[in-house]
């Protein structure tokens, strides 16, 4: 039976559905106690601002997407876009940061029966915030500060993260941007003081516009949408909290309404399943990604550089030698990344193992954002597409299981190598690659990342050294800072 509950004040209009509602109780109340969750957050919140640089430095593509729409307009005490000289507002700002932080897919993930990136959210959170904040400031009063950017990430994170954990929207062909448009939403809503039943309203008009079809993601139509679609979510959701804000009603029971809500028309029938209270759990457990590779390749990429150093140790060559590369791995990586015949463009090849694979050990190294682009010499490489037919992918269950199993949580992927001579090399099996939750040397490889990200767009200088020094910053003197003085130290001249 579907649940329905009242509304939360004394204005309510009537009967929400439950959904709606937990959501915006755990927004508007929930205290986060969690010092971890407030020191992942911090390193999320930089990680995904290095991700921005790193895509406006590896990606003209991206470049050509961002700015005013109308040439030249700046909007007074607009969205300062990191690593630009323009100011937005907060609409296509939210989409300029959101799909800058998303194109390389080089963000950071979180996995389950859906796979989603929940630092996509902060292209919302982080353009209405700079906002408030350079209001305030302007009008004399107080600016926000960090700490709301920070305790609104933790937020969007968790709806975001316990969402995907059990639900699979792309079982029903629904892209998982729709969950970053849920929970940008309800933060946003937050931001921009609305009331809880307003609040409510927003998400249900979320849930209204439900998602894109999830096709430009999966061969033959892999495009790059897939790298725009969360920064169209994030704008999508300030577009429907201001919407609200300005006195438009939602529908109440979206998700359950017979024949016409969410439930039947889209989820084949069935409720959410949410596997535990919204906590702070998933700012806790998200896997940072450190190498430029869709996170279900990130153990096969992890192995392939391992198998290089194995074949040159022994004298072999990848050209010459290998006649074939068997790969278990996961169910999910077999949907999403499993692909064959040609690839037509960066969006393709980043969502392609064998391509990754093929490239690792082709250069000998680990693969980088800038190999998947079209201007690289992989990407028409004839050695590279003759490697790729020689891998094949299979699922191994056991890495499936261990993928769910909340006590086990792997990302396993294992590569065996046959050479010519029939000999078969030792399988090389990776469960836990660098920026899992569990990898220890994980929080020094995203600083090092960060460092990457920041000196590839600004250099070694003095305004690549002022937003480094955000990173060794004591967590109370950067939650105090004013958002747009923080902001500030990213903008471009």
């Amino acid at each position: 039976m579907a649940r329905q509950a009242v509304a939360a004040d004394d204005n309510a209009r009537g009967v929400y559905d439950q959904v709606l509602v937990d959501i915006t109780k755990y927004v508007y109340h929930y205290d986060v106690q969690s010092p971890r969750a407030w020191t992942c957050a911090k390193l999320a919140l930089l990680d995904a601002l290095g991700c921005a640089l790193e895509t406006l430095t590896e990606s003209e593509e991206a470049r050509a997407l961002i700015g005013p729409v109308v040439p030249g307009t700046t909007v007074p005490n607009g969205f300062r876009l990191p690593g630009t000289p323009y100011q937005l507002d907060i609409l296509k700002g939210s989409f300029d940061l959101g799909s800058l932080i998303r194109y390389l897919d080089h963000n950071d993930a979180y996995p389950g029966a859906e796979w989603g990136h929940p630092s996509d959210n902060i292209g919302a959170i982080l353009a209405v915030a700079d906002w408030l904040s350079r209001t305030a400031r302007a009008s004399g009063q107080a600016p926000l500060t960090v700490e709301k950017v920070l305790l609104g990430l933790i937020k969007a994170y968790e709806i975001q993260g316990c969402f995907q954990i059990r639900n699979a929207f792309n079982q029903v062909g629904l892209d998982h941007t729709l969950l970053v448009k849920i929970a940008s939403t309800a933060v946003v809503s937050w931001l921009l003081d609305l009331t809880e039943n307003q609040a409510m309203d927003a998400l249900s008009q979320a849930w209204m516009d439900s998602a894109p079809l999830r096709v430009f993601r999966q061969s033959p139509n892999t495009g790059p949408r897939k790298g725009w679609a969360a920064g169209d979510a994030c704008m999508r959701a300030v577009h429907l909290a201001w919407l609200t804000q300005k006195g438009q009603p939602g529908a109440s029971t979206v998700l359950t309404t017979p024949r016409w809500g969410f439930y039947a028309t889209l989820f084949n029938g069935r409720e959410f399943q949410l596997p535990r209270p919204f906590g702070s759990w998933v700012i806790e457990s998200v896997f940072f990604k450190i190498h430029a590779v869709e996170g279900h390749g990130a153990s096969a990429v992890e192995a392939a550089v391992e198998v290089g150093e194995k074949l040159m140790e022994s004298g072999l060559s990848v050209e010459k030698d290998i006649t074939h590369i068997h790969v278990r791995t996961q169910q999910a990586a077999m949907i999403i990344i499993n692909k064959q015949g040609p690839l037509h463009n960066a969006a393709d090849r980043d969502h392609c193992m064998q391509y990754m694979i093929a490239v690792v050990l082709m250069k000998g190294s680990m693969i980088e954002s800038a190999d998947y682009q079209d201007k690289s010499p992989w990407a028409k490489d004839p050695r590279v597409e003759a490697l790729r037919k020689k891998i094949d992918l299979v699922e191994d269950p056991q890495f499936t299981a261990d993928y769910h199993d909340k006590k086990k949580r792997s990302a396993s992927s294992g590569l065996t190598v046959t050479l010519y001579d029939g000999t078969k090399m030792d399988e090389v099996l990776c469960e836990y690659p660098v920026g899992h939750p569990w990898r220890e040397e994980t929080t020094s490889s995203v600083k090092g990342k960060l460092k990457k990200n920041i000196e590839g767009w600004y250099g070694k200088g003095e305004k690549a050294q002022n937003i480094l020094k955000l990173e060794p910053l004591r967590e109370e003197d950067f939650r105090k800072m004013q958002v747009c003085d923080f902001v500030d130290r990213f903008a471009g001249e």
